[in-house]
C-alpha cells in the first residue's frame, strides 16, 4: 500500500489528547469536516479505523488519512 497521506493538507494534534480511540476518531473527523471532506469519505475513515485489530493499527490508519502530530 502507498505510504502517502490521503489528505496531507489536514493536520491533527493527537499528542496530549485523551487517547481513547473514539475521541481520536472525533478529532480527525472534525478536522476532515472543516476541510470539506465529504460525509461518505469521513464515514469510510470511521469504518476503517473501527475495524482495526488493535490500537496501534487504528493509529496507523489515522496516520494514512491525515497528518498526525
Amino acid at each position: 500500500m502507498d505510504d502517502k497521506v490521503k489528505y496531507p493538507e489536514i493536520t491533527v494534534k493527537l499528542v496530549g489528547q485523551n487517547g481513547n480511540v473514539f475521541n481520536l476518531i472525533g478529532i480527525c473527523t472534525q478536522a476532515m469536516q472543516r476541510a470539506k471532506v465529504s460525509r461518505a469519505e469521513r464515514e469510510a475513515f470511521v469504518e476503517e479505523v473501527t475495524h482495526a485489530e488493535n490500537y496501534a493499527e487504528a493509529l496507523a490508519i489515522m496516520m494514512r488519512w491525515v497528518n498526525v502530530e
